[in-house]
């Protein structure tokens, strides 16, 4: 099921996109997020059960919807704007940060009380948010600064990344 909800939402973007190349920059994003809901399962003691495998599909298509607005406003303003690469990669970091945060940040706190399990079977339904918070906190830390790196490295290669790098330290 987890696989074919990738595949869908690949699939989808895919067409979207009219690109195989943009969503799969974008989808970059989900292993990500492994690593948060191990870490939340983990650190609250959770095991995983049938409720926090639903967590980890649902987070499929959550976490890359962060991707998403970032990967298509660089795309808008390279097109639009006709910024370079670089230029387009970082304006699109900052103007996009604040919605990816809000979005990001609304979403894990309405899932608190049911994180924690408050009211009748909220214990049955905790895996689930726990997951969800787990995999998009990770997934907002890392998003912002592995898909504009992986955006650069698919236009320019390492040379791309390499350039930024030292550009940055002077």
């Amino acid at each position: 099921m987890l696989i074919l909800a990738i595949v869908l939402v690949y699939a989808v973007m895919a067409s979207q996109y009219e690109s195989l190349r943009d969503p799969f920059i974008i989808m970059f994003s989900i292993p990500v997020a492994a690593i948060g809901v191990v870490l939340m399962l983990w650190g609250t003691k959770t095991p995983f059960s049938l409720q926090a495998y639903i967590g980890v599909i649902m987070l499929a298509g959550i976490v890359v919807s962060n991707a998403i607005l970032l990967v298509d406003y660089t795309n808008t303003l390279r097109r639009r704007d006709n910024l370079a690469l670089r230029e387009a990669v970082e304006l699109a970091g900052r103007t996009r940060l604040r919605p990816i945060l809000m979005t990001s940040l609304a979403t894990m706190f309405g899932l608190v009380p049911m994180a924690i399990g408050i009211g009748e079977g909220g214990e049955l339904q905790a895996p689930l948010a726990r997951v969800v918070i787990g995999g998009l906190l990770a997934s907002t830390m890392v998003t912002l600064v592995l898909v504009p790196a992986v955006y650069t490295l698919f236009e320019e290669g390492w040379s791309g990344i390499l350039k930024g790098a030292s550009h940055h330290r002077h």
